[in-house]
C-alpha cells in the first residue's frame, strides 16, 4: 500500500494543475446536481417490523384521510371559564374557521364540539388535520400555520400551533463556524505558517463540499433524515482537516530531512497517507457497520456519514499532494524556509534518487518526548489513575434512557415547546403524549365486539386517564380508539402503561389489537436500538482487535486498543448521561430541558469512536512499532512513537473537538448531545487513553508488546501501513545507499 501511495503522491503533485482542475469539476457538478437532484428529508423515524409501526401502516389503509400529518393549536384564554361564555366560543370558533382555511389543511376541529376544553373552561385543543404527510408539509405551509390565530392574540388570548407538522430539518448557522474558525486557529498554531493552515483547511472545505452536495443530489432518490447530513457534516469537516494536517506534518518534516518537494510529497503520502487509508477505512467499515442493525435511518445515516469520509481521504491523498506541490517550502515556517538541508544539500536539489539522507537533529526536549518520559517512568500509577478517573465518569452510564426527540425537550421559546408547555399546563403531561390503540376484525361485527372489550379493559389498566369513543373506518373492520396517560411521553410510567396495554389486550378473540403513536413508536424504536446496540458494540470491539492485529503484527497492542475504547465510550456515555440527562451543568451547554437522550446516539456513538479512536492509535502506535523493529528498545519506542506524534495527535484531537462543539451551540437538544459527545468522546480518547494510558501500558508490556505466534504472522496479510516496502522499494532503487 505504501509504495502505490507513495507513487500517487507523486504523480498528483507532477500533474497538479489536472489533479485540482478534475477536484474543481466534481465539486461544480455535484453542486449542480445537488441543486437540480436535491429531495426533502425526514424527520419521522419509522422502525418496519414494530408493532406501531404495523399500526400506522395499516391506519393509513384503513383511515386515509387522516393519513396527514396533524397539528394541535393549544388555546389559553385570559380568564377561568370564559371558554363558556358566548365572547369567548365566538373567538374559538373564528380560529377554528381560520386554522381550517390555511393552505394544505384539511380542516379543523372546534374542540367545544368534541369536549377539548379543560375543566377550568380555560384551555383548549384545537385538532388540525393536513392532506400531506409531516415531510410534505411546505415551508409556507408551516409558517402559515405558525401564524395562525393574530386576532385572538389580539384580544389577550395565547395561542400556541404545535404538534407533529412542526418537524422540520435543523438549520445549520454562524455557530457551527466558529469550530471551523477554532481548527485554523490550531493549524496556524501547529504549522507557524499561514500557507499551510490555510491549504489544509482549503482542501478540506474542498472535500466535505464535494462529499455534502453528492449527498444531497442522492437525496432525491434515498430518503435521508434530517439529521443524517448534519452528522456528514460533522464528520467530513472533523476527519477531512485530521487527514490534511497527518500528511502536511509528514511532508513538512520530510522537507526539513532534506528531501526535495517531490519526493517530500511521495513518502508523506506513503506513510501518513497509509495510515490515513487505513483510519478512514475503520470509520467507513464501522459506519457503514450500521446496516447490520437493520434500522433503515440508521442505516442511512450510516452511510451518509461514510460517503463524506471517503471523500476526505480522497481528497487528502489526491488533492493535497497537489496543492503542497503549489506551495513548495511556503508550508514551512518563514524562518526554516532557506535554512540549509540536513546533510548540506541545496534545497532545490532534485533528490529523487536519494532514499535515506540523515534527519536533522531531534528536539529531545519537546513536550512530547518529555510527556513520554514522564509517562513510562510512573507507568502503573498513571495506568491506576486513569482507569480510576474514567470508571469514576462512567458510573451515570447504567441509568441512561434513550427516547425520541419530543416537544418537552425542545428549546424554550420555540413553537413546539410553547404548545407543548401550555398544554401540559391546562391538562396535563399525558396529553401531549397521547397513545392510539387500532382495532381490527376480519368482520363489522368482530371488530365491533371486540371494542367494548378493549375499552374495558383500558379504562381498568394503571395509569391511564382517558379513553376516547372509537371510531369506526368507512367499511367497520377497524376501529381507533385514543388514549390519554396520566404521564408525560418520555417518563418512565409511560413506557411501563405501553407494555401493560399490549399485554393486557393481546388476548382479545377474533381482532388483532395494535398499539401505536409518537410515544409508543419512540419506545419502540429505543427498545430495538438497545437490543441492537451489545451486537454492535461486539462487531465493532472484534473488528478493531483484528485490523490492529494486520496493522501491528501483534496480539496485545490490538487487546489494548479495544479495551481502550471500550473505557472511552463508557466513560463518553456517563459524561454525557449526567449533563443532558441528569442536567448537570446543562446550563454550560445551552441545555434547557433535560431529558432522555435520542435513542440513536449510543450505537451512533460507537460507530463514530471506533474510527476515531482508532486514528490516533495508528498515528502514535504505528511509529513505535517503527522503531522498534528498526533496534529500538521498548522504552525507546514507546518515548519516541509519543514525542514524534504527540503534537500531531493534539492538533488532530483539538481540531476534531472544535469542529464538534461547534454543533453544541445548535438549539436543536438532538444535534447538540451528539456535538457534545463527539468532542467530549475524542477529547478522552485522545488525551486520557491515547497519549496517557496507551504508552504507560506499553512500557510495561515491554518487548511482549510486538509478541505474535509464527503461524498467525504466517496467515495475516502484510498492509505495510508503516512503510517497510516503500523503504526497500526506495533502497533497491538506489543501492549505492544500501
Amino acid at each position: 500500500m505504501a509504495t502505490l501511495l507513495y507513487r500517487l503522491g507523486r504523480g498528483a503533485l507532477r500533474r497538479r494543475r489536472l489533479v485540482v482542475a478534475l477536484w474543481l469539476v466534481v465539486l461544480v457538478g455535484a453542486g449542480l446536481a445537488a441543486a437540480t437532484l436535491r429531495g426533502p428529508t425526514a424527520s419521522n423515524f419509522t422502525m418496519p417490523g414494530t408493532e406501531s409501526q404495523r399500526a400506522l401502516d395499516l391506519l393509513a389503509d384503513q383511515f386515509p384521510a387522516a393519513s396527514g400529518a396533524t397539528g394541535t393549536i393549544a388555546v389559553k384564554a385570559p380568564a377561568d371559564g370564559q371558554l363558556a361564555t358566548p365572547q369567548g366560543q365566538a373567538v374559538v370558533q373564528e380560529l377554528v374557521q381560520q386554522a381550517s382555511t390555511l393552505p394544505g389543511v384539511v380542516g379543523a376541529v372546534n374542540p367545544l364540539q368534541v369536549g377539548a376544553v379543560s375543566p377550568n373552561g380555560r384551555y383548549a385543543l384545537v385538532q388540525v388535520q393536513f392532506a400531506s404527510g409531516g415531510d410534505d408539509v411546505t415551508d409556507e405551509q408551516r409558517t402559515a400555520y405558525e401564524q395562525v390565530g393574530a386576532a385572538a392574540k389580539a384580544q389577550g388570548w395565547q395561542v400556541a400551533p404545535g404538534g407533529e407538522v412542526l418537524g422540520g430539518e435543523p438549520e445549520i448557522g454562524s455557530t457551527e463556524a466558529l469550530g471551523v474558525l477554532v481548527a485554523a486557529i490550531v493549524l496556524i498554531i501547529t504549522f507557524g505558517s499561514l500557507v499551510a493552515a490555510g491549504m489544509t483547511m482549503l482542501n478540506a472545505l474542498i472535500g466535505v463540499g464535494a462529499g455534502m452536495a453528492g449527498l444531497f443530489a442522492l437525496s432525491g432518490v434515498v430518503q435521508l433524515t434530517s439529521t443524517a447530513p448534519i452528522l456528514a457534516l460533522m464528520l467530513g469537516l472533523a476527519v477531512g482537516i485530521d487527514y490534511s494536517l497527518f500528511i502536511t506534518s509528514r511532508h513538512r518534516q520530510n522537507l526539513l530531512d532534506g528531501l526535495s518537494p517531490e519526493e517530500a510529497v511521495g513518502r508523506a503520502v506513503g506513510t501518513a497517507g497509509s495510515a490515513v487509508v487505513f483510519a478512514g477505512a475503520t470509520v467507513v467499515i464501522a459506519l457503514a457497520g450500521l446496516a447490520v442493525v437493520d434500522i433503515p435511518f440508521l442505516t442511512v445515516m450510516g452511510l451518509a456519514a461514510a460517503g463524506t469520509v471517503t471523500v476526505a481521504v480522497l481528497v487528502a491523498i489526491t488533492l493535497q499532494p497537489a496543492l503542497l506541490g503549489f506551495a513548495g517550502r511556503r508550508v514551512l515556517p518563514r524562518r526554516l524556509r532557506s535554512l540549509p538541508t540536513a546533510d548540506g544539500i541545496a534545497a532545490d536539489t532534485d533528490d529523487s534518487d536519494v532514499t535515506d539522507r540523515p534527519a536533522a537533529l531531534e528536539d529531545q526536549s519537546a513536550f512530547g518526548f518529555r510527556w513520554a518520559r514522564l509517562i513510562t517512568r510512573f507507568r502503573v500509577p498513571v495506568i491506576l489513575v486513569g482507569l480510576l478517573g474514567l470508571g469514576l465518569l462512567a458510573l451515570p452510564t447504567p441509568d441512561m434512557r434513550l427516547a425520541l426527540p419530543g416537544a418537552a425537550t425542545a428549546a424554550v421559546g420555540s413553537p413546539a415547546r410553547v404548545a407543548n408547555d401550555l398544554t401540559v399546563e391546562g391538562f396535563g403531561a399525558g396529553f401531549t403524549g397521547r397513545l392510539a390503540v387500532v382495532v381490527a376484525g376480519d368482520t363489522p361485527q368482530a371488530t365491533s365486539a371486540a371494542v367494548p372489550q378493549v375499552t374495558a379493559l383500558l379504562q381498568r389498566t394503571e395509569n391511564v386517564l382517558a379513553v376516547a369513543p372509537p371510531q369506526l373506518s368507512p367499511d367497520g373492520r377497524t376501529a381507533l380508539l385514543g388514549v390519554v396517560p396520566k404521564t408525560g411521553p418520555t417518563d418512565e410510567a409511560t413506557e411501563t402503561l405501553v407494555h401493560d396495554i399490549r399485554g393486557a389486550v393481546s388476548g382479545i378473540p377474533d381482532a388483532g389489537v395494535l398499539l401505536t403513536g409518537v410515544t409508543a413508536i419512540g419506545i419502540d424504536v429505543s427498545e430495538k436500538l438497545s437490543d441492537a446496540l451489545p451486537i454492535y458494540l461486539l462487531l465493532v470491539v472484534g473488528l478493531s482487535v483484528l485490523l490492529l492485529m494486520l496493522v501491528f503484527r501483534s496480539l496485545l497492542v490490538p487487546i489494548k486498543a479495544a479495551l481502550g475504547f471500550l473505557l472511552t465510550v463508557a466513560a463518553t456515555f456517563g459524561i454525557t448521561v449526567a449533563v443532558f440527562q441528569q442536567g448537570h451543568l446543562a446550563d454550560l451547554v445551552g441545555l434547557d430541558t433535560p431529558g432522555p437522550l435520542i435513542s440513536f446516539l449510543p450505537i451512533l456513538l460507537i460507530g463514530i469512536l471506533f474510527g476515531l479512536a482508532m486514528d490516533y492509535e495508528v498515528f502514535l502506535v504505528s511509529r513505535m512499532r517503527e522503531d522498534f523493529v528498526h533496534g529500538a528498545t521498548a522504552r525507546q519506542a514507546t518515548i519516541s512513537g509519543m514525542g514524534h506524534g504527540a503534537r500531531v495527535v493534539t492538533a488532530a484531537a483539538l481540531i476534531m473537538m472544535s469542529v464538534f462543539g461547534g454543533f453544541v451551540f445548535l438549539e436543536d437538544p438532538v444535534i447538540k448531545s451528539m456535538g457534545f459527545a463527539l468532542a467530549i468522546g475524542v477529547a478522552i480518547d485522545a488525551f486520557v487513553v491515547r497519549m496517557t494510558i496507551v504508552p504507560a501500558v506499553m512500557s510495561l508490556l515491554g518487548d511482549r508488546a510486538w509478541w505474535l505466534p509464527r503461524w498467525l504472522n504466517r496467515a495475516l496479510p502484510n498492509v505495510d501501513i508503516e512503510g517497510e516496502g516503500l523503504r526497500t522499494h526506495l533502497e533497491d532503487r538506489s543501492p549505492t545507499h544500501v
